[in-house]
């Protein structure tokens, strides 16, 4: 009883801290999402040869709207498959939030974004050469669909933020209290071990968890590699399959199931053998 007191008064701390950086994080996204929209459409429109580029220096902003617009873009005949998956590497979901408010991981964010955006045009460029016709199916251009997620225009900027920082929190709180109940029962050292350790196959469990078309997914990786738990190599391994409602997007509005399953394929080995070229060569 002691310990679960112990655990629950420390999570609660820890993620009480980081509640007004994650609200006025949410707040700039919010502005960021509702008034550089048609910019960054334009952007994507024109960029032609260097999309992966574009794709993975806008997907690593954190916001999901960039990882919608993408898998939009891709299914309307718009931009190329090596595009969609640069957008789709690059973003982290929550994970650049969760660090940003936790001041001892401030520092990990610049290595984390190079790494993905490193990986993310490689393997654009990558895909596109040599891999393009095999996934791409012919599509009519143009013929975008409209499905932007779970954004509500008349809740205001603010009552948006707010809604998407105690999302996050809740899912911070539960987690942050698991891990810290295992560590507390187990050690960290055994919590490592169960995950694989510090071992080449890690990155293909966290590629895994990335897959899950959820916020919460980010959160578990991003709270595991802050703990201990998780090398670098597996956090990006795994926050590079972490696209979130892109790929639920992408799954909905692109009718084509086997090219979609194609994609998802591609975009879980390419995390998988970064995570473990990382994981040799760091």
């Amino acid at each position: 009883m002691e310990i679960l007191k112990e655990v629950l008064r420390d999570t609660s701390i820890d993620c009480l801290k980081m509640l007004p950086y994650l609200f006025v994080a949410f707040v700039l996204i919010e502005l960021l999402e509702k008034y550089s929209g048609e910019f960054t459409k334009k952007m994507l429109l024109k960029v032609g040869k260097a999309g992966p580029v574009a794709g993975a220096f806008f997907g690593c902003i954190p916001q999901c709207g960039f990882s919608i617009m993408a898998a939009n873009f891709y299914a309307g005949g718009i931009i190329s498959v090596g595009t969609l998956l640069a957008v789709f590497i690059a973003t982290s979901d929550e994970a650049v939030l969760i660090m940003l408010g936790n001041q001892d991981a401030f520092i990990k964010i610049g290595p984390l974004l190079a790494a993905k955006i490193v990986i993310a045009i490689a393997a654009g460029y990558f895909v596109d050469v040599f891999l393009g016709n095999y996934i791409t199916v012919p599509k009519e251009s143009g013929n975008l669909c409209k499905e932007w997620g779970d954004h509500n225009e008349e809740k205001g900027i603010v009552k948006s933020a707010w809604d998407h920082t105690a999302k996050i929190f809740v899912y911070l709180f539960l987690f942050t209290g698991v891990l810290n109940f295992c560590v507390e029962i187990f050690g960290i050292e055994q919590l490592s071990a169960f995950l694989l350790g510090d071992t080449l196959f890690q990155p293909v469990i966290a590629a895994v968890i990335g897959l899950f078309p959820n916020c919460a997914a980010s959160v578990i990786l991003t709270q595991l590699y802050l703990g201990g738990a998780i090398s670098f190599a597996s956090v990006v391994a795994g926050l590079c399959t972490g696209a979130g409602v892109g790929l639920v997007v992408l799954c909905k509005v692109n009718l084509d199931k086997q090219e979609n399953l194609k994609v998802i394929a591609v975009l879980y080995m390419i995390a998988v053998i970064a995570g473990m070229l990382l994981e040799i060569f760091m």
